[in-house]
């Protein structure tokens, strides 16, 4: 094994520079702030859990995992997602209070990539969870609680597409013959490899009319008008009912006036595999990929033991960051330049500025190798020396 460099980072693993960590707390702080005005509680879970907790339900491959050993020889992971830990806390140290659960969190996750790719392997999520109720009504506001929190930040042009994974497994099992094809259209949808959807397709050498159907089920999105070309298409009961639920949770929609960046998808999956009805992505700018994602995940919370249904939604922030514009750049600091002698006033003289909410450099004239440029750093140095002056 080579020897790594001193300034080398592990794989997927980035730095914060300043400015990028200012923009950053600045937009998690105004979304926690949304998150909260809706009544949800902010929570915390470690970043490392077992394997075979957390690891084996959290939906994310497994060769993404972070993984180690403790001291006693149990197998541990990095937290690779949020959703998985907040509904362990809930059937446990929470499964005595009051359903419904709002929860709400701004915590790092983790994945490990196979190359670079520019793609990070540790992330902000900022998200909610909303356990214990089984309507429509927590689908919408779950999406009506995004919208606001994303707009919050200064986010004008996003869209969601909605989608509903019942549907879409329904419509391949209508469509299909074996599991192992269900899987293959799943796969490529995913991959949104339309192309080799169409290859699969032909190749399964189906009946003409079952052909047709899943080459139109890829033109099923758009607007309201979807749901009449839908319904030409489908056959079975199971199609109809998530259907239904599309239809219903748009309407719930409108009632919080979001339904505008809305878009319906019907061929929507994730790779979030414990989603079991309606789920959505969030689309924005010319980012290439989702800024973040959600929906209704009933058989989860189970894995734990309690039988609560649940929703919610994460947002990637580095995502969100390439999409909104460039933050105004922080206030020039004043500067108070001080030696031994005016070392008193000079801290009484920081402390008095910093009370007018200004931002302030206290230095230390010894420890300045170019004066020069501390004072080009600076909106106004106040000299605190001897015969200095401003």
């Amino acid at each position: 094994m080579s020897k790594r460099f001193m300034f080398e980072k592990p794989m997927g693993m980035r730095d914060t520079l300043p400015e990028h960590y200012e923009k950053k707390k600045t937009v998690v702080e105004g979304m926690c702030s949304t998150m909260q005005s809706w009544g949800y509680r902010m929570i915390g879970t470690p970043t490392v859990e077992y394997s075979d907790t957390i690891g084996r339900v959290s939906a994310i491959e497994e060769q993404q995992l972070f993984t180690l050993m403790d001291r006693d020889g149990h197998s541990l992971v990095l937290r690779p997602d949020m959703t998985s830990p907040i509904a362990r806390v809930a059937s446990s140290k929470l499964a005595k209070e009051r359903l419904p659960l709002r929860l709400a969190y701004e915590e790092n996750v983790f994945r490990a990539q196979q190359r670079e790719g520019g793609r990070p392997a540790e992330f902000t999520q900022v998200g909610v969870e909303l356990i214990g109720d089984k309507t429509f009504a927590a689908d919408a506001e779950i999406i009506a609680i995004a919208d606001e929190a994303l707009r919050a930040v200064g986010l004008r042009s996003f869209k969601f597409l909605l989608g509903h994974i019942g549907f879409v497994k329904a419509f391949f099992r209508a469509n299909l013959d074996t599991a192992e094809q269900v899987d293959a259209l799943l796969r490529a949808l995913y991959e949104k490899n339309l192309v080799g959807y169409g290859e699969a397709v032909e190749s399964f050498q189906l009946q003409v009319a079952k052909e047709e159907r899943l080459r139109q089920f890829l033109h099923l999105r758009g607007g309201e008008d979807l749901f009449q070309r839908a319904e030409s298409l489908i056959q079975t009961e199971e199609e109809r009912n998530a259907l239904g639920d599309v239809h219903t949770m748009f309407a719930h929609l409108k009632d919080y006036q979001v339904e505008a960046t809305v878009k319906l998808d019907l061929t929507l999956v994730s790779h979030m595999t414990y989603y079991t009805g309606l789920l959505f992505e969030v689309y924005a700018g010319d980012v290439g990929a989702p800024i973040g994602n959600g929906g209704r995940y009933n058989q989860l919370v189970r894995q734990f033991g309690t039988q609560h249904a649940a929703t919610g939604f994460a947002i990637r922030v580095d995502h969100l960051l390439e999409a909104l514009p460039a933050p105004n750049p922080l206030s020039t600091p004043y500067g108070v330049l001080f030696d031994d002698e005016s070392r008193t006033e000079a801290v009484e003289q920081a402390k008095k500025i910093r009370s007018t909410n200004q931002r302030v450099i206290l230095q230390h004239v010894a420890g300045v190798e170019e004066l020069t440029a501390f004072f080009g750093a600076c909106a106004r140095v106040i000299d605190m020396r001897k015969g200095g002056n401003e």
